[in-house]
């Protein structure tokens, strides 16, 4: 498929880089656009892209996908490279089982509670709220353990075999970390601290690495 592929996103948001690690781990070449969904007025892109007004969105050729699962499954499907969903039923049950905890459960505490407040206010010279990074932290720790015991299970999130649950988990868990208090839930589960020990090191992580906040940049 040599039509461009064009990813449409937020730098500092966690699912614009769930979207780009999709496209490295499968060697997909592709442009980048930054494209502001806080931006006031409205970026009229945005509107013609995305009928929410939300990042990501995938332009390949005349396709354009938006929503992250979505535009991941499209990019595993429509390119060659390693496949990224198991061939394997429970594995696969598993691998979207991840999906669902990170969008559910996931991302509103750890990375708009913990993250937004300890790690990117701060930058910015914004006050932090400790009640919001305390119910930020309270409310990650059974999502943590679900995540641990899965890593325990070994079907998925086993640091060796990327699959899509590692890309939409990981921007989330390099977001949570950059807090000391996150970094400290992380390593109190054991088979997750493993499987965050061996993903770190993933050279599409460094890649996607958005660098640190910039001030007067809108919270992800």
């Amino acid at each position: 498929m040599t039509d461009a592929v064009v990813l449409y996103g937020y730098r500092y948001s966690v699912y614009t880089r769930v979207a780009r690690l999709a496209l490295c781990a499968k060697g997909v070449d592709h442009a980048t656009a930054e494209i502001d969904p806080f931006a006031d007025p409205p970026d009229p892109a945005l509107g013609r892209l995305h009928p929410f007004g939300r990042v990501p969105i995938l332009v390949h050729g005349d396709t354009t996908i938006y929503e992250t699962a979505a535009i991941t499954r499209y990019v595993d499907a429509a390119f060659p490279g390693p496949p990224m969903v198991p061939a394997d039923a429970r594995a696969a049950a598993r691998m979207a089982q991840v999906i669902s905890i990170v969008d559910a459960y996931a991302y509103r505490p750890m990375v708009r509670g913990v993250y937004s407040h300890a790690v990117f206010r701060s930058a910015m010279g914004v006050a932090a709220d400790p009640d919001a990074i305390a119910d930020g932290l309270a409310a990650a720790g059974p999502v943590l353990d679900a995540l641990d015991a899965v890593a325990a299970e070994g079907l998925v999130l086993d640091g060796t075999a990327i699959t899509l649950a590692d890309c939409h988990l990981a921007p989330m868990v390099a977001a949570f970390v950059q807090a000391p208090e996150g970094a400290d839930r992380v390593a109190r589960r054991p088979a997750l601290a493993d499987w965050w020990t061996a993903i770190a090191d993933w050279p599409a992580l460094a890649a996607t690495d958005p660098g640190p906040p910039r001030p007067s940049q809108p919270a992800p």
